[in-house]
């Protein structure tokens, strides 16, 4: 039987078997694990740690960011409450989160050496990079590997002996703050994600994917699927009636009320305002973006999920997604202006790894006059489309079908690039034409 014939929960744990076989007995140095949207990339790297820790196996995990290493610490901590844990941590100081200090299976330090003797050691790329004279760790486990760049894990790569690299590859490219043109094309391009670098040299390297997303709804499995996933596609954990979003207060009629609507019946909805080139900081679309989540909070919603009984739509579980930091405080300065607090607004940069009930987003091309290599990266409309369990609505000026065909592509052809698939172009005309089927025009 193949994994598509399988129910989801055997897939992903035939798939989870796999991944486990061949990091603890395998003979290849790496393991790469490919990882969609809420396919339980954090719930693998917890089971692989623990059972190598259970095996006697020394490990030190890297992950990009404090946060991250925190969330696993805390993890590892529920799974096992008397396994030993070292957070190894920089001399900031807010280094970590201090409620770690309250764990007492938990060590923190700021050198590697007082925490090796413990089974399971945790740090970012950045700290990692520092640690010196230390005798190697028989295994590493690299958490959003995809986010990763080539030359941070070459900082870290003689620290360890194996690897398990999980990401997801959807996901934005690693960022830069220097131009990296000079090395394009060349197969130690250290702007390019530590995995690519590791399978161009590696290709024989074994490779796994999870074949189901648990947070994507059934609505929004197949699209985010077939437009950023094309080689590794997925499905969702739910089927069709499996989740429910309904509002206990009636529909005033506007646009905003009808989307809603909209996007609780199909899981998807486009608010479109007229066409206009705008500033990136569209006071309408900001102001549109801010009364659709005042009508979410105010309608009284309530979901209903596999998870359990029906809960309250609260503001912690409402996201607003944006391609600038202006955008985002635009938005935020819009919410506080109709009492909203609470509402998590941000940049698809750092709303990575997160997941919300219901997300509304701000298109990347709303409002633009032109269609650059920026707003048409396909890891930024991926992480904007993939961030919710029930409804993503997404507020746009119109015009953006039209702006993508008459785009010409003025970026330098590169030799020897491996060129990206989908392209941006490709991708958003795929979501634009699913949204175009729950279009709600409104005109502020």
């Amino acid at each position: 039987m193949t994994t598509d014939e399988l129910a989801p929960s055997a897939a992903a744990g035939r798939a989870t078997d796999a991944i486990l076989h061949d990091t603890l007995h395998g003979t290849a140095r790496g393991v790469v694990v490919d990882s969609p949207p809420g396919a339980g990339k954090s719930t693998l790297v917890v089971r692989a740690a623990l059972e190598l820790a259970e095996a006697g196996r020394p490990l030190m995990v890297v992950a990009q960011t404090n946060a991250q290493v925190d969330d696993l610490v805390v993890r590892l901590h529920e799974k096992n409450p008397q396994l030993p844990v070292g957070r190894l941590h920089s001399s900031d100081p807010d280094a970590y989160d201090k409620a770690l200090d309250d764990l007492p299976s938990v060590r923190t330090s700021t050198k590697a050496a007082d925490l090796a003797p413990l089974p399971v050691v945790i740090s970012t790329a950045a700290k990692w990079a520092h640690v010196k004279n230390v005798d190697p760790w028989r295994h590493a486990i690299v958490d959003e590997a995809y986010q990763m760049r080539s030359d941070a894990l070459l900082a870290v790569a003689g620290l360890f002996e194996r690897a398990l690299f999980v990401g997801d590859p959807g996901q934005l490219d690693p960022f830069a703050i220097v131009g990296s043109e000079q090395w394009a094309g060349l197969s130690y391009d250290p702007s390019a994600s530590a995995v690519s670098t590791l399978l161009a040299h590696n290709p024989e390297l074994p490779q796994h994917r999870l074949p189901v997303s648990w947070r994507l709804p059934a609505s929004a499995a197949p699209l985010v699927s077939d437009a950023f996933y094309p080689y590794t596609r997925f499905r969702s954990g739910t089927s069709e009636g499996d989740r429910e979003l309904e509002f206990r207060a009636a529909s005033d009629g506007s646009g905003p009320d009808r989307v809603i609507d909209e996007a609780a019946r199909a899981g998807w909805g486009l608010l479109e305002l007229p066409a206009a080139h705008t500033p990136r900081t569209d006071p309408e679309a900001i102001r549109a973006v801010a009364l659709v989540v005042r009508r979410l909070l105010d309608r009284d919603g309530v979901s209903r999920s596999e998870r359990g009984p029906r809960a309250p739509l609260t503001a912690d579980r409402i996201c607003v997604g944006t391609a600038h930091r202006d955008q985002a405080a635009a938005v935020r300065a819009a919410l506080a202006e109709l009492g909203v607090r609470d509402v998590t607004v941000d940049t698809a940069n750092r709303l990575q790894g997160r997941e919300f009930d219901v997300t509304v987003v701000l298109h990347p091309l709303s409002g633009r006059p032109d269609a650059t290599a920026f707003h048409l990266e396909t890891g930024r409309l991926c992480v904007l489309a993939s961030r919710h369990r029930h409804a993503c609505i997404v507020v746009c000026r119109a015009g953006v079908a039209d702006l993508l065909d008459e785009h010409p592509s003025t970026e330098p052809v590169q030799l020897g690039v491996t060129v990206k698939f989908p392209d941006g172009w490709e991708a958003n005309h795929a979501v634009l034409a699913r949204l175009g089927r729950h279009r709600v025009a409104w005109t502020p």
